[in-house]
């Protein structure tokens, strides 16, 4: 699989310097990913045919002990998050379950009780109860009847102050906790459950509690739990969960700085509005985004992986050639090498929010919302696509579990949900971004000609740059055409904002996409090795010509694309495919894949001899099955 990465350094330029693996991994695999991904070789994530959900839901929690017992602890973990990213890159691979119940175990239920019950000793017991995984940790924040308006949440925390403690209730069928894992009794579980807090009389807005759903071996006095209908992957135990009037001892607020009790047991809320202290109380959402992110993004990278690795190895018809491997199509190149292109793209842009996010301390600022949110969105939304391209590329062996694409499509669909669905997520973050924008400042289309955007794949062509002006004019300029559409509407704010919501959501896609290719742009100079520059800079290419082509007609609507130019763009994007071919093993080599680590036969050299032995079709004569490498 190549050589271990590069240590970045430094150039005579002072540009940072490395490899492939190193520019993906940021220069942090030996650090932050290498012992993680080592634990994936471990029997225990070795694929199991046939099980019912309760079994497949039950080696999910088996598999999820494997890697917290190898791995430092969760809170550990919590204090460098780069940690928690990588483990949630790595974790969805084998078992896209895990990383469901690692990921809300480690940063929404530990991270909210370490982000606000910090230095508590009454709490200590419990902390360490979860540091252990002695149970497991849901967040019950989302509530069936409300989907992501968590703000309007109807459980309620009713204070007791002569019992110094809170009676947890769900009024209504609406208000049941929906998705949280709560249904397997036998497994133990101390949940974060987010609830309204009543006390004197008073509404004080939402608060997160500590409490136990389960012992291991029956449900909590007054919890109630129904399993929902049986997903595609995802066999754990996501369950409705109903609270009757459940006692929750007072130590079990986590308040935080939202608030406390005086010396006579009255509640005495924090400063602020009920606004900023809901927001404080999701504290954990931006670095759980960060973490689905990079859950898609390392799906992302097997499909191509495996799709690439097989399509080198399957044999077609090529005419007037006789035999060659199915890569050697243009039309399976034009498939397949945008999507390497876009795994790489969201790898960058990753790589850009995390270091944003981990370079600021305390309060998140807007524009690094607005970077995190786009981020999410982006690469959930363009990897659920990548891993569809790459299960019908493969054909028949596509459809195959053991062959992981058809798992990491449906993790996917469910990441396009997870930490905000993504519709309502980039709607919020570009109506944010119409409302700050200058109303004088109108958009300057590119400067110079841009009649190279063609010629993107061209050694030495500047077809990248010239995309990045033109998806920057067109983000500005549909930024500022909402902005002008609202403040001309005569009606009520929700007829002006409905009126431009898709303009709005094709402008925070574009500065997604913007972002994402000055990244790429920014990275080529990087590379140490030519052929590595030249390989980056043709795929950076192919990326940005994919997105220009997307909105092509826009473009020339604009003068910005003449109709020759646009006519011309399957061609380039056919250039260069041709470019990328003989770069294609290097690419996907940066991965840190190999076939031993997935267990997907179609991955290996000789896939046929891989899947009979997967299937345990063998002949008298057939190899010794394979000896898993690293």
């Amino acid at each position: 699989m190549g050589n271990t990465p590069a240590t970045p350094r430094h150039g005579d330029d002072g540009i940072l310097v490395t490899d492939l693996p190193g520019l993906l991994f940021d220069g942090e695999y030996e650090e932050t990913h290498h012992d993680i991904r080592a634990v994936l070789f471990d029997p225990a994530f070795d694929p199991h045919e046939g099980l019912t959900p309760r079994e497949s839901g039950k080696l999910t929690y088996e598999r999820s002990r494997v890697l917290h017992a190898a791995l430092e602890r969760p809170l550990s973990m919590l204090r460098r998050p780069r940690r928690l990213f990588a483990l949630a890159e790595w974790s969805s691979l084998l078992d896209p379950a895990v990383f469901s119940v690692l990921l809300v175990h480690h940063n929404l239920c530990l991270g909210t009780v370490l982000d606000l019950g910090a230095g508590r000793d009454d709490i200590k017991d419990h902390v360490e109860e979860l540091d252990r995984l002695d149970s497991f940790g849901p967040y019950m924040a989302t509530e069936f009847g409300y989907g992501n308006n968590v703000a309007a949440l109807r459980t309620e925390a009713v204070y007791d102050a002569e019992a110094e403690a809170f009676l947890l209730n769900t009024p209504d069928a609406g208000a049941q906790k929906f998705m949280s894992f709560g249904g397997f009794e036998d497994i133990p579980k101390l949940a974060v459950v987010l609830a309204r807090l009543k006390a004197g009389g008073k509404n004080h807005g939402v608060h997160p509690f500590i409490v136990r759903i389960s012992d291991g071996e029956k449900l909590s006095e007054g919890v109630r739990v129904t399993p929902c209908p049986e997903q595609p992957v995802q066999g754990i135990d996501h369950a409705l969960t109903w609270f009757d009037h459940v006692t929750v001892p007072r130590r079990n607020l986590l308040h935080g700085e939202l608030g406390g009790f005086s010396s006579d047991g009255a509640f005495q809320p924090g400063g602020g509005n009920l606004r900023r202290r809901f927001l404080r109380t999701m504290s954990r959402i931006q670095p759980g985004r960060l973490c689905v992110a990079s859950a898609a993004v390392g799906a992302g990278k097997a499909s191509v992986y495996t799709a690439l690795r097989y399509a080198e190895r399957r044999m077609t018809n090529g005419p007037g050639r006789g035999e060659v491997p199915v890569l050697e199509h243009r039309s399976h190149q034009r498939d397949l090498f945008p999507a390497l292109a876009r795994v790489y793209a969201m790898n960058l842009l990753l790589n850009h929010a995390k270091r944003e996010f981990l370079a600021h301390s305390g309060d998140t600022p807007d524009d690094l919302n607005h970077l995190i949110s786009i981020t999410k969105a982006l690469a959930t939304w363009e990897m659920s696509d990548v891993a569809g391209i790459c299960r019908e590329r493969c054909g028949a062996q596509g459809m195959f579990r053991v062959n992981r694409i058809a798992d990491y499509g449906s993790l996917l669909h469910g990441l396009v949900t997870a930490e905000g669905d993504n519709q309502v997520l980039l709607a919020t973050t570009a109506g944010q971004l119409i409302a700050r924008a200058d109303p004088d400042r109108s958009p300057v289309p590119p400067a110079g000609p841009v009649g190279r955007v063609e010629d993107a794949g061209a050694a030495g062509g500047d077809g990248p740059d010239v995309q990045v002006d033109l998806l920057r004019y067109r983000e500005q300029y549909l930024c500022r055409a909402a902005r002008a559409s609202m403040a001309e509407s005569e009606g009520t704010y929700f007829d002006a904002w409905n009126g431009v919501v898709n303009t709005a959501l094709d402008m925070a896609r574009t500065r997604g996409v913007r972002i994402a290719l000055e990244q790429f742009c920014a990275a080529v100079p990087s590379l140490a090795d030519a052929q590595d520059r030249t390989a980056l800079r043709v795929l950076a290419s192919l990326y940005g010509l994919v997105e220009i082509q997307r909105d092509a007609g826009w473009y020339l609507a604009k003068g910005l694309l003449t109709a020759e130019q646009v006519e011309g763009m399957p061609a380039a994007v056919d250039r260069c495919c041709e470019l990328l071919r003989p770069h294609a093993g290097r690419l996907i080599d940066a991965f840190r894949l190999s076939p031993e680590l997935l267990r997907a036969p179609i991955a290996f050299e000789d896939y046929a001899a891989a899947f009979q032995r997967q299937v345990g079709a063998l002949g008298p004569d057939a190899n010794p099955p394979l000896t898993p490498g690293r």
